[in-house]
């Protein structure tokens, strides 16, 4: 793993923007379109709102997200908003947005026309920046998740699940291991000294699901600060 340190969230977020943004400017050089899948959560919103001032082609990326609660796009938890709220304006309002959500009454209502979604995104995608919780999850691979181990399976065909979990709020919709570590560029972001404690662990053996990331990408960039 590769440790690139902050002294701050604001600065740590000013870092990441520009590593994913010189991402983004090379797959646009090398093929003249980048996707982009982002997680939710408190942690990446300045993240985003540094990523959305910066200049590239934007009219030519595709964003999605990693993970979404199964909850309307209005809905204050939605992972969706999140996204429309701090990245989707500045330079980046001209990004084409892929949502992993859609009028069904379950995750598992909507997993084919979700999959449809999915299946439209040139891959691999271009960059992958991820999460983690203190429980060790990452995108919706929550400890005791009905699909968990159908959504870690490094050989599984599936690109898209739902999920369930004791403690995972909402049921939800992720992408699987493989799509999100095949990608070009894998990052890890991360604030905080029980996350990093609970990463460390990890590393170390521990019995997480982000233990699982670890192992198939050896390589992952992590961002964190105090």
């Amino acid at each position: 793993m590769h440790w690139n340190f902050g002294d701050n969230p604001e600065n740590l977020a000013t870092e990441l923007a520009h590593a994913v943004a010189n991402d983004l400017r090379a797959a646009l050089r090398s093929r003249d379109a980048a996707t982009l899948a982002l997680s939710g959560g408190n942690t990446p919103k300045q993240f985003m709102q540094c990523l959305s001032l910066q200049k590239l082609d934007w009219d030519k990326v595709t964003v999605t997200l990693v993970d979404e609660r199964w909850v309307p796009p209005d809905h204050p938890r939605a992972n969706a908003g999140l996204l429309r709220k701090h990245l989707l304006r500045e330079e980046a309002a001209h990004a084409h947005f892929v949502p992993l959500y859609v009028e069904a009454p379950t995750p598992e209502d909507g997993l084919a026309q979700v999959r449809a979604r999915i299946d439209t995104l040139a891959l691999p995608l271009d960059v992958v920046v991820l999460g983690m919780g203190d429980d060790g999850h990452t995108a919706s691979f929550f400890p005791g998740g009905d699909q968990l181990r159908n959504a870690l399976d490094p050989k599984t065909p599936e690109r898209v699940v739902s999920m369930r979990a004791p403690h995972a709020g909402e049921p939800r919709i992720t992408l699987t291991l493989p799509l999100l570590v095949g990608a070009r560029a894998r990052y890890l972001l991360l604030t905080g000294d029980s996350k990093r404690n609970v990463l460390l662990d990890a590393m170390k053996g521990g019995d997480y699901p982000i233990s699982a990331v670890l192992e198939a990408a050896p390589e992952l960039q992590t961002y964190w600060c105090p």
